[in-house]
């Protein structure tokens, strides 16, 4: 093999190796907000089936989810509250 074939792969290797890791973070970052949808989403769930005993009911929507699964608790405390206060 001549050594410039040999250079050209390297690069091209490296090339892709660039391309795959900047790649890789929006991947992770799409995933973790799936991820939180998803637990926000089971999370209100859940609280919507606990509260329907004292009619409390918060609205399944996007934003409540991301808010209640981005940070659980205080998310869902902050959702209750706002529920009862300001609707």
């Amino acid at each position: 093999m001549d050594w410039k074939m040999l250079l050209l792969g390297g690069i091209g290797l490296f090339g892709l190796y660039l391309v795959g890791s900047a790649l890789i973070a929006p991947f992770r970052f799409l995933i973790r907000i799936a991820v939180a949808l998803l637990l926000g989403g089971l999370l209100l769930v859940l609280v919507n089936w606990a509260g329907s005993i004292f009619h409390f009911h918060i609205a399944v929507n996007p934003i409540t989810m991301l808010a209640a699964g981005a940070c659980p608790v205080p998310g869902l405390i902050l959702l209750g509250l706002l529920r009862l206060f300001v609707v």
